[in-house]
C-alpha cells in the first residue's frame, strides 16, 4: 500500500477546501464569516446598552447547544465523507461542461449562421460573460432546489440535508450522494448553455473573471454572508434587498419545519428566481421562532438514516402498483348456482 500517495491524496483535498479562494469552505470565506458575526453580536450588545464581554459574544457566536449537538457531529462527518469520497466514486459522471458549451454553441451556428467576433473592449465580454455564468448558475441552483422539494423520488435524497436538527456552516456538507450528483450535472448543464451562447454571442471564446476557477461574483457572495445562511444569525433582508439577495434569514426559513415556510426561498445567493416564480417569503426584521428538522426521517444523523434508508425509500417510488382484478357481476341465478 502506497501510504505516500494516500497522505498526498489527503494533504491535496485539504488544500483545495481550505486554501482556495474559489473554495465554498475557504479559511477566508469563513474568516470574513466570523467577522461578520461578531460584528453583528456585539452591535447588538451595544445597541441593548450592554457591556461587550468577549467571553459572551463568543458563546452567542459557539452556543454549546449547536456544538455539542448530534446534527452537528453528523455534519463533520459529512464533510469528510463529501471531500474525500463523493468526489472519487461520482466525479466522473458529471456531464461535460465544456461539451455541452460547444454543442451549444455549434446549434447556434447551424441555426443561425456565424458571428463576427465584437469589437467591444475585452473586459466589458469577460464582465457579461461573468454576470451570464452566475446567473445560470442561481437559476440552476432553484430549478435543482425546486425539483427536490416537488419531485417525491428526490425529495427522498433532499431531505436528508433538511434533517439537519441545528444549522452551522458544516451543514453545506449535509447532502446526500445521489442528491449531489444530479445538483451536479443540472448546474454544469446551465452553465454551459449560458457559456455557449455567451461565446456565440460576443463570436469568440471568453473567460469568465474567475478565482480558483469559481465565478467571481459567487467568490464575493462566499465571502459575505452566504456561510451565515446555514447559522442561527437573524440577519434579514427586506425591502427590495429582500426581493433581490437570499439572507440568512431568508435561508434559514426555508429550513423551517413549520408548514407556512415550506417550498419557499430555494435560491441560493440571489432571491430574484423565487421573486419570479412566486416561492419568495420575505422574513420579519426581528427573528422568527423556527424549528428544524424532517418529523418523517428515520434514523437521523445515523449512516443508515443518511445514506441507506433514503435508496430504500426512493426504490419504493418505483415498485408497481397491481391494478386490482375485478369479478363481474353475474345475475343472480347465476351467482347462486356459482
Amino acid at each position: 500500500m502506497d501510504l505516500a500517495a494516500g497522505v498526498q491524496f489527503f494533504l491535496g483535498q485539504c488544500e483545495k477546501l481550505l486554501f482556495s479562494l474559489g473554495s465554498h469552505f475557504s479559511l477566508t470565506s469563513l474568516g470574513m464569516a466570523l467577522l461578520i458575526a461578531t460584528a453583528f453580536f456585539a452591535a447588538q450588545r451595544l445597541r441593548r446598552g450592554r457591556k461587550l464581554r468577549w467571553r459572551t459574544i463568543w458563546r452567542a457566536l459557539f452556543p454549546k447547544r449547536i456544538v455539542a449537538a448530534k446534527s452537528n457531529q453528523a455534519d463533520i462527518g459529512y464533510m469528510f465523507f463529501n471531500v474525500f469520497v463523493f468526489g472519487i466514486v461520482f466525479g466522473w459522471a458529471v456531464l461535460s461542461y465544456q461539451t455541452i458549451s460547444n454543442g451549444v454553441m455549434q446549434g447556434a451556428v447551424a441555426l443561425f449562421g456565424p458571428t463576427e467576433p465584437s469589437m467591444g473592449p475585452s473586459w466589458l465580454q469577460r464582465t457579461v460573460i461573468t454576470v451570464m455564468l452566475f446567473l445560470a448558475y442561481e437559476l440552476g441552483y432553484w430549478f435543482n432546489h425546486w425539483l427536490s422539494h416537488k419531485v417525491p423520488l428526490l425529495w427522498e435524497f433532499h431531505k436528508v440535508h433538511h434533517s439537519a436538527e441545528v444549522l452551522t456552516p458544516l451543514t453545506n456538507f449535509r447532502v446526500h450522494p445521489v442528491y449531489a450528483w444530479i445538483f451536479a450535472n443540472i448546474l454544469a448543464f446551465a452553465a454551459a448553455i449560458a457559456n455557449g451562447a455567451g461565446h456565440y454571442l460576443f463570436g469568440a471564446t471568453l473567460p469568465q473573471y474567475a478565482l480558483s476557477d469559481t465565478n467571481m461574483i459567487l467568490v464575493l457572495f462566499i465571502h459575505s454572508y452566504v456561510h451565515l445562511q446555514h447559522s442561527h444569525m437573524w440577519i434579514a433582508f427586506r425591502g427590495v434587498w429582500g426581493r433581490i439577495l437570499i439572507s440568512p434569514a431568508h435561508h434559514q426559513v426555508h429550513h423551517s419545519a413549520d408548514p407556512r415556510h415550506f417550498n419557499k426561498n430555494f435560491g441560493s445567493c440571489l432571491a430574484l428566481w423565487d421573486w419570479m416564480f412566486g416561492t419568495l417569503y420575505i422574513p420579519s426584521k426581528q427573528r422568527e421562532a423556527l424549528e428544524f428538522g424532517v418529523t418523517d426521517h428515520r434514523d437521523a444523523h445515523t449512516v443508515k438514516g443518511e445514506l441507506v434508508n433514503p435508496l430504500i425509500d426512493a426504490a419504493a417510488h418505483f415498485k408497481p402498483v397491481w391494478p386490482e382484478r375485478k369479478t363481474a357481476a353475474l345475475p343472480a341465478a347465476s351467482r347462486e348456482q356459482a
